[in-house]
């Protein structure tokens, strides 16, 4: 009875050992704003003959102001030697409607598992973010805010990525990026007469390329000074072949007591399954952040896209935009803000033909332009709280 009893006090111990080499956290964002935005139009899609119709003001509720509503649960475990196994799973929601975003996927905004070595870094494996995606959050002004921020014509639409293999290391000041998709895992509908629907869930046999992606970046950071260089390619479905998607880019920040300056270029070009232009632009954004008090901080940025053809139209009007932000933070946890943004030939976000409207489909919000219109104004003040 004796050596039973010490057996299952050995055991619990031994237990209560490898329990604490395994770290499990849940944390979370819930963000809501209410919004005013005037010169909104509808979504073009086949239903309505791709016309936006005429404009309208909105008054509206809204999720993800500073930061998309989300929840989730990361975790490692101490396997020896310096390496570690890790995991992700974070899903999106709306936090106005309860209704799970991502297309409704249960884990749709990154959901993978990997190991981590301390000298050779990160092997992950499922869906995440791209390499130029994470390259240049660290050179967004605004920090990737849903509202006003033109995130997919920066990144592209694809800028998560289901069945990705993606490394990450770090070695001093240098950061290294790199991954690889089987399937990227997005439709982008058709939105204009002539303009076709892209993407799909990829992983087709005999057909390697179709929707598959690659990309790379790194970025070197030293005392005030960071910059970095990425690139970034997208073979989606195009009717039973595939196009292209390309994109690179470059950008630097400077960091000047409570003030950071940064701004950046990438360059974009898409073709058909024929290998025929169907867009090609220069985009450029600058911008800064300026923490005036510990609780109250400002972000100005202004973005500009250099339309040189879109769809055959080499004349568009070029998209331009501003937008500021005011933050007030209560702690650590919980914070106010004021986010503003005005829009050129193109709706909030820059989200207009060029992006497919992706922005407006996935939010369920529309900032397309409406028939004849050329400028879009929004103001929302929100609410946001991380735990």
């Amino acid at each position: 009875m004796k050596l039973k009893c010490i057996a299952a006090v050995s055991m619990l111990a031994g237990a209560g050992s490898a329990f604490a080499q395994t770290n499990v956290t849940l944390y979370g964002v819930v963000d809501a704003n209410v919004e005013y935005v005037n010169h909104v139009g509808a979504v073009p899609q086949a239903t309505n003959g791709f016309n936006p119709g005429t404009a309208n003001s909105a008054y509206r509720m809204g999720s993800g102001g500073l930061s998309g509503s989300r929840w989730g649960i990361r975790g490692t475990e101490d396997l020896g030697g310096g390496l570690k196994s890790v995991f992700v799973l974070e899903s999106g929601y709306a936090a106005d409607t309860g209704v799970g975003q991502q297309s409704g996927r249960m884990f749709g905004r990154q959901a993978f598992v990997g190991l981590q070595s301390a000298g050779l870094g990160q092997l992950t494996f499922g869906r995440q973010y791209t390499s130029m995606f994470d390259a240049l959050a660290n050179f967004a002004p605004a920090s990737y805010a849903t509202l006003y921020e033109p995130t997919v014509l920066q990144n592209g639409g694809n800028y998560r990525e289901d069945n990705t293999i993606k490394y990450t290391g770090q070695f001093g000041p240098l950061s290294a990026w790199a991954h690889w998709s089987f399937g990227v895992g997005l439709t982008q509908p058709q939105v204009a007469a002539g303009v076709p629907a892209v993407g799909g869930n990829g992983e087709v046999p005999g057909q390697f390329r179709r929707d598959s992606a690659y990309g790379a970046a790194a970025m070197y950071a030293v005392g005030p000074f960071a910059g970095t260089i990425g690139y970034d390619q997208w073979n989606p479905s195009i009717g039973i072949a595939s196009g292209s998607v390309k994109k690179a880019s470059v950008a630097a920040s400077y960091t000047v007591g409570p003030a950071k300056i940064m701004g950046g270029y990438r360059w974009g070009q898409s073709k058909n399954a024929t290998d025929v232009v169907m867009l090609r632009d220069d985009y450029y954004w600058i911008g800064a952040n300026y923490q005036a008090t510990s609780a109250l901080g400002f972000t100005l940025e202004y973005s500009y896209d250099n339309l040189k053809n879109l769809y055959g139209n080499t004349n568009a009007a070029n998209p331009w935009q501003i937008a500021f932000i005011s933050t007030y933070a209560f702690s650590k946890r919980t914070d106010v803000y004021l986010s503003t943004a005005y829009s050129k030939n193109a709706g909030l976000t820059l989200d207009s033909l060029a992006t497919g409207y992706l922005t407006s489909l996935s939010l369920g919000s529309s900032y397309v332009l409406p028939s004849g219109g050329s400028s879009m104004l929004g103001v929302a003040v929100g609410l946001r709280h991380k735990f």
